[in-house]
């Protein structure tokens, strides 16, 4: 499927939920895949990418920035304390904050570096014990940790299981996201993304439908 008929049917799904065209953005998911995949989306003029592990990221993204201007680079993946400082380095966004101690280091780093990515709560909506996130009950309490440590949280974002159907978690995010006043939710991948439009997703995370599978 073309990056163009991926647009188009954001903006069919955000006509019909009755949303502006352009409220959602969509965010290519270039982790993992050959270099000259993500040179192509590139060389078409899209600019916001979103890679799943800061060291590959660091692999490759810094010469594809000088090369390219306006690159937005987002973290999506799970970010370890030990890789923090370099994801705030290198990351325009982080959507995988799941856990007080990681809120701690951000806030410590992001006071010495003077700024912050922007940052989604990561929240596991399927309460999977194999899954990151925080539990949907515990969100506005973590939530409110976060704004305390004067972190700049501005979204949600969550994985639903793969086995249940995702309009029921992409509306329990918005929800928890609407009561605490957050007005980003990163939801929505390959299979699922016009669903997530609906529901009023401003970030979709979408690569295999971009790139075709990962090499």
């Amino acid at each position: 499927m073309s990056l163009k008929e991926i647009t188009s049917r954001i903006h069919a799904a955000e006509r019909r939920a009755g949303r502006p065209k352009g409220s959602t953005r969509l965010i290519a998911v270039s982790k993992m895949q050959p270099a000259e995949r993500v040179v192509a989306v590139l060389e078409e003029g899209h600019r916001l990418f979103g890679e799943n592990r800061v060291q590959e990221a660091a692999g490759k993204w810094p010469a594809w920035r000088d090369a390219y201007a306006g690159v937005e680079l987002h973290l999506l993946g799970p970010l370890q304390t030990n890789k923090a400082r370099q994801a705030l380095e290198m990351f325009d966004a982080i959507h995988s904050l799941d856990r007080p101690k990681l809120a701690r280091t951000l806030a410590r780093l992001a006071q010495e570096r003077g700024d912050c990515p922007d940052l989604f709560v990561q929240v596991n909506t399927g309460e999977e014990p194999q899954k990151a996130g925080v539990l949907p009950a515990d969100a506005d309490a973590f939530v409110q940790e976060c704004r305390d440590l004067d972190l700049p949280v501005k979204g949600l974002m969550c994985i639903p299981p793969v086995d249940e159907e995702p309009a029921l978690h992409f509306a329990l995010l918005a929800k928890i996201a609407e009561r605490n006043g957050l007005a980003w939710l990163s939801m929505g991948m390959s299979a699922d993304f016009e669903t997530a439009v609906a529901l009023g997703a401003t970030h979709v995370r979408v690569g295999s439908a971009i790139f075709g599978a990962r090499g």
